[in-house]
Parts: structure tokens; C-alpha cells; sequence
């Protein structure tokens, strides 16, 4: 199938002086996610409560699929929107794409397991984060479990973001990076040496 996706912000109103990526901005983020996605993905981004939640179309009679991400916190909007950068047609259909994870608390190897699934998402969050001009922080998602080293999970991630740029980023993740620099920060090209481990 090939994703025809609308050019980045055609026709989306730009706001002078431009509205910084943070939580008194988010509506901002959602009303752009929803420019992009709404017509051609038929997806929107919404604030839910406490757990962030992806549900397909149709679910609970909604006519769009929605990424819900928690608190109104710009983070979780990423990490959310990270997910379902990656997931393709058939997760894209089920509650939270068919992942289910291990809760806080986790042991080493159930951390593991965790951090297995997460480089993928974290990579495109911090690529996303970095076009937005928003700081990116590794997440373990594991507060009542550890102590964990992170170092190996954070050298992961960072050879994930790598070697995405090396091979070129997916549809969405690259028409989202495009309408985050025209947004947030015109004029900026990013590329790889942006990222560094040292800022993980």
C-alpha cells in the first residue's frame, strides 16, 4: 500500500511568535498530529487519565482510531504517538496494538524483556522529541522495580536512532519530524550527529 500523507502544514495555521513544544502547549501538538492524521490515517490524538491507551477505529462506536496519552503531558503524547509510528495495519487494529506489558515492579528479566520491546518506540520518541525542540528522557517505566543499569538500554536506543537515519525514516515518523521543524523550529535540518549518548 502506498501512504499518500498530506505535506506538513499545508493549511495549518503557524502561530507568530511560535508556541514551544511543552504541557501548557500540548493542545498545539494535538491539533497538529490531528491535521496531519485525522483525513489521511483517519487517527487523532486525545488526553486520557491515567494510562495511556491506543484504540482502533470503531472501538466503543468512535469512527477514528485514538492515541491516548496521559495527564496532558507531552512525553507520553510522544511515547504514544511513538508506538503507533511503528505498529503496522494489523496491530493498528487492536487495543493498544495487541502489546500487553509486564506491570511496575518488574524483575530483571521481566525489565528486560520490557526494554527489548521499548527501544524501537524510544528511538522514534527521542527523533520526535529532538525535531520538536523537547527534551527527551529514557524511560523504564519500572519505578517500584531496580535498581536497573539503563546504560546498555540508553546505547540501544541511541544505535536504534542511528541506524534509522541510516536507512531512512518510515512514512509517518518522517512526515511528523517535517511538520515538528516547520513548526517548532523553521529553518533546522536534523540529522544524526544531533544525537548523542551523553545527552540520554
Amino acid at each position: 500500500m502506498n501512504l499518500q500523507l498530506p505535506k506538513p502544514l499545508s493549511g495549518f495555521p503557524v502561530s507568530e511568535p511560535r508556541i514551544p513544544a511543552n504541557d501548557e502547549n500540548v493542545d498545539a501538538l494535538m491539533a497538529l498530529f490531528n491535521h496531519l492524521f485525522l483525513e489521511s490515517e483517519n487517527t487523532v490524538l486525545v488526553r486520557v487519565g491515567d494510562e495511556p491507551i491506543y484504540l482502533p477505529a470503531g472501538h466503543e462506536g468512535h469512527a477514528h482510531a485514538r492515541i491516548g496519552f496521559a495527564h496532558g503531558y507531552f512525553a507520553s503524547a510522544l511515547h504514544e504517538i511513538a508506538h503507533w509510528c511503528i505498529a503496522g495495519p494489523a496491530r493498528r487494529k487492536q487495543v493498544d496494538f495487541g502489546y500487553w506489558y509486564a506491570p511496575d515492579g518488574r524483575d530483571a528479566e521481566q525489565q528486560q524483556a520490557f526494554e527489548t520491546l521499548e527501544v524501537q518506540p524510544q528511538a522514534i520518541e527521542w527523533i520526535l522529541a529532538k525535531s520538536a525542540g523537547f527534551r527527551y528522557r529514557v524511560s523504564c517505566d519500572n519505578l517500584l522495580g531496580g535498581p536497573f543499569d539503563l546504560q546498555a538500554f540508553k546505547q540501544s536506543i541511541h544505535a536504534e536512532v542511528l541506524r534509522r537515519f541510516q536507512t531512512g525514516l518510515a512514512p509517518r515518523t518522517q512526515c511528523l519530524v517535517d511538520a515538528f521543524l516547520e513548526f517548532y523550529q523553521p529553518g533546522k535540518v536534523l540529522v544524526a550527529a544531533d544525537f548523542s549518548l551523553a545527552d540520554l
